[in-house]
């Protein structure tokens, strides 16, 4: 039985990627070392995370006055890190309110003393539509921006930015880093964990503009972003293995026709479900369609113990993790870059079958 992993994250890696860590995981490059086991201060390691800088910097064109850096604590750590880095002239930041991700990194900069105004909500609306800014905002006014360019738990990405001015936007793009095409220029910082679409948990990656790395006192050193571009993302012992594999999955990307490429291919996988979920008697996406994502969408049936009987069958026939965020309910599938066409096949099938059945 082939078996599809539709979990939020980690997720699915690419099947050679997985092969490739399987036949060098007792040597990496001949050394007679595994590179769980390598030295992050040895050229093999400086090879290989200056490789995947490189391989960030041509996929995403990121510009030569932005630096890339590889940071541990999840997203969830960017979260106090960004307005410590960047929030220092006004100590007030603007945030769009558009899920459960974005009030947390509300909340984290509210607990360490910056004020946060929420400029546009879709709580009321279950956050079943993105907010959008609707007033002008102002550098003189706020430190920046903050937005989440897709929701993994509720099902939506901003395709479009919203206007921001002359204030520096700060993305979190945990859930759809390369899996869409944005404009670096576009943003002051972005950031997110690596373990959706580029690999393992482990990794966070930050891509900064020069001008906002700044020397700031009073600011923890794993949370510096000054410190890290002048150590390399190697202040402390960094994620060795993880950075390895997240290399592995940028080459991957390249080796697929960049980011371009993969986009058509999502774009692909999500039409094929919402095609069916449009169409069904049965499950139903409530998102508005203009803002749907194309790496999450949840689902539901309107009755939770037939949701439960959906997600236990879907189990069974190999359809892994489908289960929806507790605060949503339902079902999701996440259908990350690695995610083969096939795997969305298996699971439109599925539903089709039990629709019938049901």
């Amino acid at each position: 039985m082939t078996v599809y992993n539709f979990a939020a994250g980690p997720a699915t890696l690419p099947d050679p990627v997985i092969k490739q860590i399987q036949a060098e995981l007792p040597s990496i490059n001949g050394s007679g070392m595994s590179i769980m086991e390598i030295s992050h201060r040895s050229k093999m390691f400086d090879d290989i995370i200056n490789a995947a800088e490189q391989d960030v910097r041509d996929l995403m064109d990121v510009p030569d006055n932005y630096h890339i850096l590889f940071f541990q604590g999840g997203g969830t750590g960017q979260f106090a890190a960004v307005p410590m880095n960047l929030a220092t002239k006004h100590k007030k930041i603007a945030l769009l309110d558009s899920g459960h991700w974005a009030t947390r990194a509300g909340d984290e900069a509210a607990n360490l003393g910056y004020q946060v105004n929420v400029l546009a909500s879709t709580k009321d609306q279950h956050y079943q539509a993105l907010p959008q800014l609707n007033q002008r905002i102002s550098a003189n006014d706020y430190d920046y921006l903050h937005i989440t360019t897709n929701n993994t738990i509720e099902g939506t990405a901003y395709h479009q930015l919203p206007e921001h001015g002359d204030v520096t936007l700060v993305g979190d793009l945990s859930s759809n880093f390369m899996a869409e095409q944005y404009n670096v220029n576009d943003f002051g910082l972005i950031f997110g964990g690596v373990q959706k679409n580029l690999g393992p948990a482990g990794v966070t990656l930050v891509i900064v503009r020069d001008d906002l790395v700044q020397t700031v006192d009073h600011i923890p050193s794993i949370l510096n972003y000054n410190l890290f571009v002048k150590k390399n993302s190697m202040y402390n012992t960094p994620p060795v293995f993880n950075i390895y594999a997240t290399g592995l999955v940028l080459k991957w990307l390249k080796d697929q026709g960049g980011i371009a490429e993969i986009e058509k291919v999502n774009r692909q996988k999500a039409s094929l479900l919402y095609d069916f979920l449009d169409d069904s008697k049965l499950f139903a996406n409530h998102i508005k369609a203009s803002d749907r994502s194309l790496t999450n969408i949840p689902f539901t049936t309107g009755d939770a113990d037939l949701d439960t009987q959906a997600i236990t069958a879907a189990t069974e026939a190999g359809l892994m993790n489908l289960k929806g965020h507790r605060s949503v309910g339902g079902l999701r599938a996440s259908l990350y870059n690695a995610m083969p066409l096939a795997g969305v096949q298996a699971l439109v099938d599925f539903l089709h079958n039990f629709e019938k059945q049901h």
